[in-house]
């Protein structure tokens, strides 16, 4: 029996992509980085960085992805360029990173709408991690009606985010700029202490910007992918950069930087500033509505990495197989939604989450945007085919991998028992996997 698989176009992976990176983070994360920041201008530099670092990736992974379009790519390409066990180490770690972010996502939304109907109420934290898992069960049951359900959920839902961020903006254009008051120190920090906390300032930045490089899992099930998957990228990545410096400057503006470094529900403060606080309550809201947008397509992403590793066979083969009726992978799916609820459980709040999530990403990161230089060596006869090929090689790589090293190094610096137990985490997985392959021989 052959089974339809519907395809997705151009504008589905434009959208899709733009979903990984603009979660709930730019609602929330500017106060972590004004909090890092001893002045404006490191506060910028680290969006501004992190803007420059974001398409540095992009790019690097739009050449992989049209050189590598196959579905769960994220998870072959290291089997490919390295070796299995170094697939299954990091992948594992990134499935529980992934998970991790959206349960700080989840929980994020889930603030916001405690705020409005709850506040007050005894056991907040409580009740914000019934609506965060919730909210991933939602949306678990609409990636099991298939693909192009998902992907119409998440054009539907995309919109409604990128409003609210342009919403968020109008402040500029309507209400007063918050008055910046002069600080002076009787300590001037020094460069190290400058570039500590650019370091941890991006920390947060990175969470914010992080989740383009997940495109590539959808290979086979775009339409000319070795076309769309750059396109797809670029495209999106410079919406995003353009919305979140925009939005940044509007914090700053209406807000006021020191005000912003201890603010609570930055979104609902921009809107009350125009429309009033009854306009604040119903903008968090739809904030918690954008929330499932990047739940959705999370959920849509994360189990084709899981099909991928059955493929290589370090997962059980129920991992690889789809639902007849909506082509859907149930088992990836199902555990995958299961390890979400699990780390709201465990985290229980997003500053818990934020450093080990991005300390786990950062091997990711490096591992799998370093593959670039051995894929043009083995992929070399794909070159002038119309694949795309980007400018500034290797310069562009070089930079995203450099920058994500000074990332991990921030974390390590910043929590190092966090660093510790992500690296014993990636440790505990390759031996495991050297286990799994013993015992089955």
């Amino acid at each position: 029996m052959t089974v339809n698989k519907p395809k997705l176009n151009l504008v589905d992976i434009t959208m899709i992509m733009v979903s990984f990176v603009i979660g709930m983070g730019i609602f929330r994360t500017p106060v972590n980085v004004a909090a890092a920041s001893p002045t404006p201008t490191i506060f910028f530099a680290a969006w501004i960085a992190g803007g420059l670092v974001a398409l540095c990736g992009a790019l690097t992974y739009a050449e992989i992805g049209s050189r590598f379009p196959e579905t769960g790519a994220y998870y072959k390409i290291f089997s490919y360029a390295y070796h299995p066990s170094i697939a299954f180490g990091v992948n594992c770690i990134i499935l529980i990173s992934n998970a991790a972010s959206i349960a700080g996502v989840a929980l994020i939304g889930a603030e916001y709408i405690t705020k409005v109907f709850l506040q007050g109420a005894v056991n907040a934290q409580n009740i914000q991690i019934i609506i965060a898992i919730s909210s991933i069960l939602l949306f678990y049951g609409v990636n099991l009606l298939g693909l192009k359900m998902s992907a119409r959920a998440q054009n539907v839902l995309i919109i409604i985010k990128i409003s609210m961020i342009l919403l968020l903006i109008t402040p500029l254009f309507f209400a007063a700029p918050q008055s910046v008051p002069t600080i002076t120190s009787a300590i001037n920090p020094t460069m190290f202490e400058y570039i500590k906390a650019f370091g941890v300032g991006l920390i947060a930045v990175s969470f914010t910007y992080g989740g383009y490089q997940q495109t590539i899992n959808f290979g086979e099930e775009v339409k000319e992918p070795a076309k769309n998957i750059p396109r797809a990228i670029f495209m999106g990545i410079i919406i995003i950069i353009v919305l979140y410096l925009t939005i940044n400057y509007a914090y700053y503006r209406i807000i006021g930087f020191e005000n912003l470094k201890t603010a609570e529900g930055i979104a609902a403060i921009m809107a009350s500033h125009v429309f009033g606080n009854a306009a604040g309550n119903i903008l968090s809201v739809f904030l918690f509505l954008s929330v499932l947008a990047y739940v959705n397509v999370s959920l849509m992403s994360n189990p084709r990495v899981m099909q991928a590793m059955s493929e290589e066979g370090v997962l059980p083969i129920s991992f690889g197989k789809r639902t007849i009726k909506t082509n859907v992978l149930f088992t990836s799916l199902s555990v995958f939604a299961a390890l979400c609820a699990f780390c709201v459980f465990w985290g229980k709040s997003f500053d818990k989450i934020l450093s080990f999530t991005i300390f786990l990403d950062c091997f990711g990161m490096v591992l799998s945007a370093a593959t670039i230089f051995i894929l043009r060596k083995r992929t070399a006869h794909l070159d002038n085919t119309g694949i795309y090929k980007m400018k500034l090689y290797p310069l562009l790589p070089v930079i995203f991998i450099l920058a994500y090293i000074f990332v991990a190094i921030s974390i390590f610096i910043d929590t190092p028992f966090t660093a510790l137990t992500g690296l014993g985490i990636l440790g505990a997985f390759i031996i495991l996997y050297f286990i799994v392959k013993k015992f089955r021989k």
